[in-house]
């Protein structure tokens, strides 16, 4: 499997996870791209948050609504993946669930 050819941040796109290890998230699940575009231009790999319908509010853990289903971007289990992992498209965050999620990626690696 090669990948997709197109990627875009704030997309979600269903992701296997598997193998994992420990305490990392697992499965085939929806997952928000966060990465910008100068990674999936230029590489194999792409950078992705986790959305889980189950688990528990925390920071750096957003609330979101996926068709049906309310669930949370884990954004405490970011992670870069081979593209040959993202099996189809499913959706696209808000422009206003994007912003969140950079603004709180923004703080989560800011220096004090």
């Amino acid at each position: 499997m090669v990948g997709p050819r197109s990627i875009n941040r704030g997309e979600i796109w269903i992701v296997k996870l598997d193998p994992t290890f420990g305490s990392e998230i697992r499965k085939t699940r929806p997952c928000a791209i966060v990465s910008p575009p100068e990674i999936h231009e230029n590489l194999r790999t792409t950078i992705i948050a986790p959305l889980t319908s189950k688990g528990f509010p925390a920071p750096f853990r957003l609330p979101i609504r996926h068709g049906d289903r309310k669930g949370l971007i884990l954004l405490d289990q970011i992670r870069a993946v081979d593209k040959s992992r993202l099996l189809k498209r499913a959706g696209a965050l808000s422009p206003a669930h994007l912003s969140a999620v950079l603004a709180a990626l923004a703080e989560l690696f800011s220096e004090y």
